[in-house]
């Protein structure tokens, strides 16, 4: 079969030549665009994803250092927004078996206009309800 005019081949790369490039790069000799010219791999992410696919993990990662204090602040934090996110769902059921109970009365005592009667109670409290 003859090769058509401006349609490129597909290139393979083995194993053993990854881990080689992933290696280098590792090192920290070069970049992984410097990589990639230096052995002329096609794809401008490929030696990037080669890394991250094969590599230990010391590049492509980023690594948070923590001091104790800081590790207990984000501890407190997250269990202050878990109690408040507690403290929200508390708070929505509460408003709507308000509402649910203010309906019911208003339909019990005949009143068609829920929010009318909202309106006029807060004006006699002097509170919005």
């Amino acid at each position: 079969m003859a090769k058509r005019t401006g349609q490129s081949s597909a290139i393979r790369y083995s194993e053993a030549f990854k881990l080689q490039l992933v290696a280098e790069v590792e090192r920290g000799d070069l970049s992984f665009e410097e990589v990639r010219r230096k052995y002329g791999v096609r794809g401008v992410g490929r030696v990037n994803a080669w890394v991250r696919k094969y590599g230990n993990g010391s590049r492509g990662k980023i690594i948070r250092v923590e001091t104790p204090e800081e590790i207990d602040q984000n501890k407190k934090l997250k269990e202050r927004v878990k109690h408040l996110e507690r403290l929200l769902a508390d708070s929505n059921i509460d408003l709507a078996l308000e509402r649910a109970y203010t309906k019911m009365a208003c339909q019990r005592a005949g009143i068609e206009d829920v929010e009318a009667f909202k309106k006029k109670a807060a004006g006699k409290l002097g509170t919005k309800l």
